[in-house]
């Protein structure tokens, strides 16, 4: 005869189970939602106030969201940023795994192998939203400044990257800064700005923005509060 409290106990194992297959569905729902059902912008502007707020939610950081990009990607945006470690954007706009296609150089610094990277992301994975991300006191653009300014060549490669960034240097210089710290700030927004320009400006980007299928943004971030402020277009 069979023991009514081990069919019990197989009927509660039972349901147990099919309740965690059913809370499993749901995460991987969840994490299979695809970054191209709302606007990436917005999508990157409420990533960035939840991240501001110290309420993040760190998406699409799974096991199940780790399988699923095994064999494919589909980012909703490229972000362009500097390699500052107080600025990394994945974390700044609360994303996760597959979200975000990143480039990262000193203060945007951009020559052409940053541009076939970008290229890739925006012509050959159809990503839709392109952001340079410019920083608060950024180190680059600082040590370019202060070398610009004094008349101090920077050693070895650096140099490279104070050149790159003499432009938006100068564009500064022209706006009439009252201070060091005056000069840093504007070039570091007219590098943002210069940055933005010149991709806008690539043939291949170019064709894309043309037909809708790209926007190009430029963005602030301050370190103080760790808030995304959005450059007028």
């Amino acid at each position: 005869m069979v023991n009514r409290r081990a069919l019990l106990l197989s009927g509660i194992t039972l349901v147990a189970v099919a309740a965690c297959e059913r809370g499993s569905t749901t995460a991987v729902t969840t994490e299979s939602s695809s970054p191209g059902h709302t606007d990436p912008l917005e999508a990157l502007k409420a990533g960035n106030a939840r991240f501001a707020g110290g309420q993040m939610t760190h998406p699409h950081q799974s096991p199940n969201r780790r399988a699923e990009l095994t064999r494919d990607q589909d980012p909703m945006a490229i972000v362009f940023s500097c390699i500052d470690s107080r600025v990394p954007p994945e974390i700044v706009f609360d994303q996760g795994l597959g979200d975000l296609f990143v480039v990262r150089t000193g203060a945007q610094d951009y020559d052409a192998l940053i541009e076939g990277s970008i290229e890739y992301g925006a012509v050959m994975d159809h990503t839709p939203l392109m952001v340079v991300l410019g920083h608060q006191r950024c180190g680059a653009v600082t040590a370019a400044v202060k070398s610009l300014e004094q008349h101090n060549p920077a050693p070895a490669h650096l140099a490279d990257v104070v050149e790159a960034l003499k432009p938006a240097y100068l564009r500064a210089k022209q706006a009439r800064q009252n201070s060091l710290d005056d000069l840093i700030e504007g070039t570091i927004r007219s590098q943002i700005q210069l940055t933005v320009n010149a991709l806008r400006a690539d043939p291949p980007l170019a064709s894309n923005t043309e037909r809708n299928e790209l926007r190009i943004v430029g963005a602030y971030y301050t370190l103080d509060t760790g808030v995304v402020s959005w450059l007028e277009q």
